[in-house]
């Protein structure tokens, strides 16, 4: 049975995500940051038959949260195959390049960024232990450098105001690609899960959690699908791919 760890596991995306790969015979890690939300959404999978999953506390922001659900995660398990990077925060509305801080900047970053890199850091050697280990890192077509100089791109006009949110997002691009160059074993992609109604987006978007998920889930299953793709089915290129 494959092991996987969501970050941001207890609502949203993250949960969709978990309910549909423990449908598909996953053992999943639910990563959390509230234990008591946390256990809310162990219930809620319960509840629906879905058993095969564990709540891991974990503030992605915290070195030392970090470092002791690695540990944690070290006494229940010896591998784990997939680790989706689901934690993420938009910060405060609106942002642009001329009226945005550098404490909101840092505040979006320590989570987007530097969040990511934290788990990554500390769970690669349990990834090591797997025949096909995979990083899902979850990003946004609001961080391709090629849609933000593209004028028919339908979120042209308000992207500036995601202006924070955007530049952290394509940090952690640049970044995963040198991950997945980093790590030849290993499967490592990108997925813009789209303009979703979730806590995230204030609950306005075009798509589900559910549909989201899906896209994860795809992304995960697809065995022909190489390393450092930027797989999106929002963005309107017919390749199933986001541009950088």
């Amino acid at each position: 049975m494959k092991k996987v760890l969501i970050t941001g596991a207890n609502k949203g995306i993250g949960l969709a995500t978990a309910k549909q790969l423990l449908q598909r015979g996953f053992y999943v890690y639910l990563g959390c940051r509230s234990h008591e939300r946390g256990v809310q959404a162990m219930e809620q999978l319960k509840s629906e038959g879905l058993t095969n999953a564990e709540l891991l506390i974990i503030d992605i922001t915290d070195d030392r949260s970090v470092k002791n659900a690695r540990a944690d995660l070290g006494k229940k398990a010896e591998k784990l195959d997939v680790l989706i990077n689901n934690a993420g925060i938009t910060g405060n509305m609106p942002q642009d390049a001329l009226t945005a801080t550098v404490p909101e900047f840092e505040k979006v970053f320590q989570t987007n960024l530097y969040g990511t890199l934290r788990v990554v850091q500390s769970f690669t050697d349990l990834l090591e232990k797997s025949e096909k280990p995979q990083i899902i890192n979850i990003s946004s077509s609001i961080g391709s450098l090629t849609l933000h100089s593209d004028t028919h791109w339908k979120y042209y006009e308000n992207a500036h105001l995601f202006m924070v949110y955007a530049v952290s997002k394509a940090a952690l691009n640049l970044y995963t690609i040198s991950l997945g160059n980093q790590l030849p074993k290993f499967r490592v992609n990108l997925v813009d899960p789209g303009f979703i109604k979730t806590d995230l987006t204030n609950n306005e978007g075009n798509g589900t959690p559910d549909e989201a998920a899906h896209t994860i889930v795809k992304t995960i299953l697809n065995k022909n699908l190489p390393t450092g793709k930027f797989i999106s089915e929002d963005h309107d290129s017919g390749t199933g791919e986001c541009p950088w």
